[in-house]
């Protein structure tokens, strides 16, 4: 049973898993769209494709993808949350690009499309959900998937790139060095700049990466203080339950007008990688 302390980390239902619920995503997307956009933008989808959005979440990159691939592309879209899937199949039903669009529920473990089905796998801020076994299945399939000649790009967070001011500058830092001595969440959102070399492994051809900067400077836009005030307030509480040092106590209420983020200084950055192979 979900509490209201998993609600206000955004679980959704069906998976159990944090920060995976609309009500926080879309914020994240929304703080950081530009960024985002641009990292697909690079991928090299083209004109009447057919491109897989594996682990799609809520939809928030299905408008751009229609945009590239035009009313000749394809759109499929897979999420392991069935109300998330739901939600991005809603959130397209009106959209003015009439790409071709299936949206359905399932696992990137076990992709439910034949082998060469894609002309381009997308993968966006979900394989830090994956552990390390996990992940090497996921590229598997999305090679699987994809025809030969086609692209997989897979984006996802690299937390070694996150700080926060008015704060030490070593807060997150330490907090991610104290809780990944253990394999699990906390590691695997520093495995971003591993993609590239997870790509390679997995078969794929070409691959090239890039490492994006995302910084927030104050006023942060309602959008981010409503995202990284729940993230920090959600470290904050691992913090002190762990016994991790650190001055997290001023992030634990995010509606707090002393919260560091609404600071005249307040300052967040996060890193983001996409890496890009060719099948």
């Amino acid at each position: 049973m979900l509490t209201d302390d998993h609600a206000a980390l955004g679980y959704t239902t069906s998976t159990g898993l944090a920060f995976t619920h609309e009500e926080i995503v879309d914020p994240h997307f929304e703080a950081c769209a530009d960024a985002y956009l641009e990292a697909l933008d690079g991928v090299g989808i083209r004109p009447g494709w057919h491109v897989l959005d594996a682990g799609c979440g809520s939809g928030a990159f299905l408008p751009r993808l229609a945009e590239l691939v035009g009313e000749r592309g394809r759109i499929s879209a897979l999420d392991l949350a069935e109300e998330s899937a739901e939600r991005a199949a809603e959130r397209m039903r009106d959209h003015p690009v009439r790409a071709r669009l299936e949206v359905r529920q399932g696992s990137l473990l076990r992709l439910p499309y034949p082998d060469d089905s894609f002309d381009a796998v997308w993968c966006a801020n979900t394989t830090q959900y994956l552990d390390d076994a996990e992940l090497a299945c996921a590229l598997a399939e999305f090679r699987r998937v994809t025809r030969p000649g086609g692209l997989v790009a897979v984006k996802d967070v690299d937390g070694t790139l996150s700080t926060v001011r008015p704060a030490d500058p070593f807060l997150i830092t330490d907090f991610f060095r104290a809780s990944a001595v253990s394999p699990g969440y906390a590691r695997q959102l520093l495995r971003g700049r591993d993609l590239y070399r997870r790509l390679r492994e997995a078969g794929l051809r070409s691959v090239r990466q890039r490492t994006i900067l995302m910084e927030h400077h104050a006023p942060l836009s309602p959008a981010a203080l409503r995202f990284y005030g729940n993230a920090c307030a959600r470290f904050a509480r691992q913090a002190s339950s762990l016994g991790i040092p650190g001055g997290w106590a001023p992030f634990l209420d995010p509606d707090d007008p002393t919260n560091p983020l609404r600071h005249p200084d307040g300052y967040i950055s996060e890193g983001n990688v996409v890496a890009v192979g060719t099948v």
